[in-house]
């Protein structure tokens, strides 16, 4: 089979706690259920949930989603640990990309989703982002950032598309629920793209615009 990995790599900081923690839970079994019933889209995805803050946390293994009754919660507490998040996704990526390869599937460069609402704390994580970009299972890094977030930091971490909440009359609660909207649609389109096109062709699908979210510049080199 022809796969697609998806991962979520969610900030899970203190400052995540109430409304934005809650925001995320809320969406997530609705997300499960709109993957896990199309048979298309689940044939052709795998996800995976990583939650980060003082350190990071493999939430939910790549996994069909059509395999799993329901998505584990978030839960809010510590810093934010930025390079451990991408230390882990390399991690989980690497393994995860040599298992479907060893089952015999063709296995699509991965996407990663980065949701942080702050800066990092921890002062290394630009050479672990450095080692996840050049890895050679680089993953398609979209990164939205809310509240606190820091657009420099959000258009660094990204390789394929940043979004920083540009509505401030709007809580980074409301604006997750239109992250999480995205993040469906990316993964129900791209799938979609796979099973239309096969080998022939495939696009990611990532929404240009994003309610309540502006685009931003990525570094150049």
């Amino acid at each position: 089979m022809q796969i697609l990995p998806f991962y979520l790599v969610c900030d899970e900081s203190g400052s995540m706690a109430g409304p934005s923690i809650d925001s995320i839970n809320s969406a997530l079994p609705e997300l499960h259920k709109e993957i896990s019933t199309n048979p298309t889209v689940a044939d052709k995805t795998r996800f995976c949930l990583i939650g980060f803050s003082d350190d990071a946390t493999v939430l939910q293994p790549l996994a069909d989603l059509s395999d799993l009754d329901t998505l584990p919660a978030l839960a809010a507490g510590g810093l934010t640990a930025y390079g451990q998040a991408f230390r882990t996704l390399l991690r989980c990526i690497e393994s995860d990309v040599a298992a479907l390869k060893a089952q015999g599937h063709e296995v699509y460069r991965p996407v990663a989703f980065f949701l942080s609402d702050g800066g990092p704390t921890d002062e290394d994580w630009i050479q672990a982002h450095k080692e996840l970009t050049e890895a050679r299972y680089r993953p398609n890094i979209i990164a939205f950032g809310i509240g606190e977030a820091d657009r420099a930091t959000i258009g660094h971490v990204a390789n394929f598309r940043a979004f920083i909440q540009e509505d401030t009359t709007v809580s980074p609660a409301a604006a997750l629920r239109e992250f999480a909207a995205s993040l469906t649609r990316s993964i129900v389109r791209s799938a979609s793209s796979i099973a239309a096109n096969g080998n022939d062709a495939f696009n990611l699908v990532i929404d240009d615009t994003v309610p309540g979210f502006s685009t931003v510049t990525l570094d150049k080199l």
